[in-house]
């Protein structure tokens, strides 16, 4: 019996576990969800009310549960709204498949000015993935379908990107492989030599760091297990935020980091680039960097590290650990260092970012040790990566180095959908929470128990900051106003509150938390003390 490419796609999510598709419907990928239409007890649409809320939702459900997560949209201007959460999956290793429609095939690079027509949008699209392809006749598309799958959940996790033109949805094929799941591909041969030798450095090292970026979030038990047996403690900044618990004795964030990076003698980087470490705090040959990565290309693009192991981390880690078996030993002087730099660095947090550590302080208290708390890019947002305690992986998410302005409130509301079982919380400021206020209206048709803390200075703050601060108190286009988000909340049908206090936070939040409805909270505030030096730090080796 012959079968449509628009049937081989819907089959092809089913058979790889794709239970929901964030999406907004569109003419040419009608016939899509014509077929949609008869499986929704296996696929269930959530549909946005823009499309890069549906790129932010998938993106926020994938990082969150650390499974691949599907978005469907028009294309041309459709598909471009989407872009900036596309990059940010690509940014945070994120496993996020892009399904998007075209024009008709034998239209596209004509220019003739059809709808939705962008010249190439397929080289868009694989700027921004790992890999992409578009389906040209129903005799490939079972196999490009799962190959996308297949490249998903292949070496580092990265996007992907399938594009259907309008005209090819109804083609048929006669026959399709029964088998339509995506494989994980083998993944990098480990080098027990190498191995071996990192085991080596380490033992004899007096002063190890470990680094762990997005990268390691599947490996917290092997990393806090690396730790403990070389009294190294781990620093973590944004998306390596939760792989060691946040409360122990050996976690550092980025700032006593960069303190205990200028006198460690070995750093193990996992699952990182390294970046920051590496660019803004400097290397000499006093140091010595052991670095294992999946993605070959991050070993030695900004240094050569004394030892690069491309390699699995579920490969790479226990069998460093067992060659580190009954070597290790308690460095009591390096811990000791570790314990007053971090009492150093909390001190100054307090004396100088007061304001923002009680917001903070008040979010810590009422979100459970598991529960998900969403970073933006506002004067909050800045402290929470240096100072908001993660107790377990997936717990604190963060653009990465995009820095996506707005990402927030859109992707925790795919976070808070992917992850009913606990509460999420994201922060924003008034800038960025109105670049996608409106799926508040998706919140509410779908009943995503999200909470989201708005913090309200009616200005782009950062951007006033160093234009104040730089140029001469010449702040220009930085000035917003912002409505009144209890009103404006209210309008959607959600829960709105206001906490004028941290201590009104706490009770806002248990509310919020006890009703399990969509809820935004809005926190009118003024300026904040600038986080910046402690995040923007001066080189410590040369």
């Amino acid at each position: 019996m012959a079968i449509t490419v628009g049937e081989i796609a819907v089959k092809t999510l089913i058979a790889n576990n794709i239970d929901q598709l964030y999406c907004l419907p569109g003419v040419q990928n009608d016939d899509f969800f014509d077929v949609l239409y008869d499986n929704t007890k296996n696929i269930k649409p959530i549909h946005t009310r823009h499309e890069q809320g549906a790129a932010y939702m998938a993106l926020g459900a994938a990082m969150a549960t650390g499974k691949p997560q599907v978005f469907s949209i028009v294309p041309g201007p459709g598909f471009l709204n989407s872009t900036a959460a596309l990059s940010t999956a690509y940014a945070v290793n994120a496993p996020v498949f892009a399904l998007i429609g075209q024009i008709p095939l034998g239209a596209i690079g004509k220019g003739y000015g059809l709808l939705h027509e962008i010249p190439d949008q397929l080289s868009v699209i694989k700027s921004l993935t790992k890999q992409a392809n578009r389906i040209e006749n129903a005799e490939s598309a079972s196999k490009i379908l799962t190959d996308a799958f297949s490249s998903l959940q292949s070496g580092r996790p990265r996007p992907v990107g399938v594009e259907i033109p309008v005209n090819i949805w109804n083609s048929k094929v006669d026959k399709i492989p029964q088998d339509l799941v995506g494989y994980p591909e083998s993944g990098p041969i480990l080098n027990t030599d190498q191995i071996e030798e990192a085991a080596a450095l380490l033992n004899k090292s007096h002063k190890p760091i470990i680094i762990v970026g997005g990268g390691a979030q599947n490996f917290s038990v092997e990393v806090n297990q690396l730790s403990k047996s070389l009294s190294a403690p781990v620093i973590a900044f944004r998306n390596g935020h939760g792989i060691m618990d946040g409360s122990s004795q050996l976690s550092v964030t980025l700032p006593a980091g960069r303190e205990l990076w200028g006198e460690c003698d070995v750093v193990l980087a996992i699952g990182t680039r390294c970046q920051t470490a590496q660019m803004q705090w400097g290397v000499d040959d006093h140091m010595k960097i052991i670095h294992i990565d999946i993605d070959d290309e991050e070993i030695g693009r900004i240094n050569t590290p004394e030892i690069g192991i491309n390699a699995d981390l579920k490969d790479a880690l226990p069998s460093l650990l067992d060659n580190m078996s009954g070597k290790e030993k308690y460095r009591n002087d390096w811990v000791k260092k570790v314990n007053e730099v971090k009492l150093k660095y909390n001190k100054l947090f307090a004396e100088k970012l007061a304001p923002q550590l009680a917001w903070l302080a008040a979010i810590r208290a009422e979100l459970p040790k598991n529960g998900i708390f969403v970073d933006e890019l506002t004067q909050v947002g800045y402290v929470s990566r240096f100072a908001f305690e993660s107790y377990s992986p997936r717990t604190f998410l963060s653009t990465g180095y995009q820095g996506t302005l707005g990402w927030g409130l859109a992707s925790a509301l795919g976070a808070a959908h992917a992850r009913r079982d606990v509460p999420v919380v994201s922060i924003s400021g008034d800038g960025g929470a109105l670049y996608t206020i409106s799926e508040l209206a998706t919140a509410a048709r779908h009943n995503i128990p999200i909470t989201a803390i708005i913090f309200n200075d009616n200005a782009f703050g950062n951007v006033r900051r160093f234009q104040i601060e730089k140029y001469n108190n010449r702040p220009i286009a930085s000035d917003l106003k912002s409505p009144n988000f209890v009103k404006l909340a209210e309008s959607f049908g959600v829960q709105g509150l206001k906490a004028k206090t941290p201590d009104e936070l706490r009770n806002c939040l248990k509310k919020s938390f006890a009703s399990g409805k969509p809820t935004v909270i809005e926190v009118p505030v003024g300026d904040f003390p600038s986080p910046w030096e402690f995040i923007l730090m001066p080189k410590i080796r040369v």
